[in-house]
C-alpha cells in the first residue's frame, strides 16, 4: 500500500516506524539510492510527519491538514530547512552551511539547526545534493553531526555511500533506497499519464533502471532515436570514433542553451553506452537477458565474432568513469571526444577484430 503516494519503500517505513515506537531515532540519516526512486519525496513526507501537530509521531502519518502540515507542503515550515546544489553549480556551495563574508558562521544550515523549535518539538534539514559537497563543507557539517543539537533531525540525500565522506557514513544511519520493480515504474508512467499504453510503459520501464525519472526521460522520441545511433555505432568494429564523437555532440549540444541540459543529455548518452557494453558481458557469460530489439541486435552481431571479456570490462570501467566526470562541469564536447578515442584504443589493444560484412 502506498504511503501517501509513496509507492516502493513500505519496508523502510516499517523500520521508521519500529525506530520511532522504541523512542530510537536517530539524528542523522543518510538516504542512497538511484535517482528517481522517490528519496526526496520520502524524505519530506517524514518531515512532515515529524513536524505534524496532529497526529502522534510514532504513526508516522502526518494529518495534512493542520498548520504545520500545511507549511510543509507549502515550503514554509520555520523548522524544515533545505539545501541543495543551485542551478549551474557543481559543488553544494559552502555560503549555505556556514554563510558567508559578515553573516559566516551565524546564517547557513548549520548554524539555524541549532535553533530552538518555532513551531513545535523538532527541527528537520534536508540536504540534497549530498553527493556534491566538497571536503571543506563536509567537513563544516561534520562538526554538527558529530554534536547533533537536541531534537533536530538531519537527512542527507545521495545516489551512493561511496560518494561521501567516511566521516559522514559513519555518523549517519545508512538507509538504502533499491530501484523500483519494472511493473511499478510502468503503473507510475500510465498513472502521470506520460504513457496511455501498457506495452510502451513496461518498454521503458525496462530501460528505467527502476527510476521513474529515467522513465520519464525515454519518453523523448529525439532520445530513443538517438539511442538507436548511437548502439549501432558502439557496436561496429573498429570503433569509428571521431564519426561517432560528432554526432554525440551535435545530440548533446541541441538539448538546450543551459549547461544543466546538457549534462543530462550527456549523463542519458554515457549510461545508453553503459546498458550496451552490460548487455555485451551478461551475453558472453550466457545470463538472462531481457533486452529489447535494436539493443539485442547490436548485441548478437557483435558477440557473433569472440570478444574478449577483458576488453568489454575495460570499456564499461571507462564508460563508468565518464559517467562519474560528466556532473562536475567538464567540457562535454572534450570529454565525449577523449572518452570515444580511449574506447577506441581499449577494444583494439584488446583484439576486437574486424566483423566480416553481412
Amino acid at each position: 500500500m502506498a504511503w501517501h503516494g509513496i509507492e516502493g519503500h513500505d519496508a523502510l517505513l516499517s523500520q521508521f516506524r519500529a525506530a520511532l515506537g522504541r523512542g530510537r531515532l536517530a539524528s542523522t540519516f543518510l538516504f542512497v539510492g538511484p535517482s528517481g526512486v522517490g528519496k526526496r519525496t520520502f524524505a519530506e513526507k517524514l518531515a512532515q510527519a515529524l513536524l505534524c501537530s496532529a497526529r502522534p509521531v510514532e504513526l508516522l502519518d502526518p494529518c495534512e491538514q493542520c498548520d504545520s502540515c500545511r507549511q510543509v507542503l507549502a515550503g514554509a515550515h520555520p523548522d524544515l530547512l533545505r539545501v541543495a546544489k543551485p542551478e549551474g553549480k557543481s559543488e553544494l556551495p559552502l555560503a549555505l552551511l556556514i554563510g558567508e563574508g559578515e553573516t559566516r558562521m551565524r546564517t547557513g544550515l548549520c548554524h539555524d539547526i541549532a535553533l530552538k523549535p518555532f513551531m513545535g518539538g523538532r527541527r528537520v534539514a534536508i540536504i540534497d545534493d549530498a553527493d556534491d559537497l566538497n571536503t571543506e563543507g563536509a567537513n563544516c557539517l561534520l562538526k554538527t553531526l558529530e554534536e547533533p543539537p537536541p531534537r533536530s533531525v538531519i537527512i542527507l540525500l545521495g545516489t551512493s555511500a561511496e560518494r561521501q565522506l567516511p566521516t559522514i557514513r559513519s555518523r549517519a544511519q545508512l538507509v538504502r533506497f533499491r530501484p523500483l520493480e519494472r511493473e511499478l515504474v510502468a503503473t507510475i508512467l500510465e498513472r502521470q499519464g506520460v504513457v496511455s499504453d501498457h506495452g510502451m510503459a513496461l518498454r521503458w520501464a525496462a530501460l528505467s533502471q527502476g527510476s521513474v525519472a529515467k522513465a520519464i526521460e525515454m519518453a523523448d522520441a529525439e532520445l530513443w532515436a538517438f539511442r538507436g545511433q548511437l548502439i549501432a555505432g558502439l557496436s561496429r568494429v573498429p570503433l569509428a570514433s571521431r564519426e561517432l564523437a560528432v554526432a554525440v555532440t551535435a545530440f548533446v549540444d541541441a538539448a538546450g542553451k543551459e549547461a544543466s541540459e546538457k549534462r543530462i543529455r550527456a549523463r542519458q548518452v554515457l549510461e545508453f553506452a553503459v546498458e550496451f557494453y552490460t548487455g555485451c558481458l551478461r551475453g558472453v557469460c550466457r545470463a538472462d537477458t531481457a533486452n529489447e530489439g535494436v539493443l539485442s541486435q547490436a548485441i548478437d552481431r557483435r558477440l557473433a565474432q569472440p570478444v574478449e571479456v577483458s576488453g568489454l570490462e575495460a570499456a564499461l570501467e571507462r564508460t563508468l568513469d565518464a559517467v562519474e566526470h560528466v556532473e562536475r562541469n567538464a567540457n562535454q564536447a572534450t570529454l565525449i571526444e577523449c572518452w570515444l578515442d580511449d574506447l577506441a584504443r581499449l577494444l583494439d589493444r584488446h583484439g576486437w577484430r574486424e566483423l566480416p560484412a553481412a
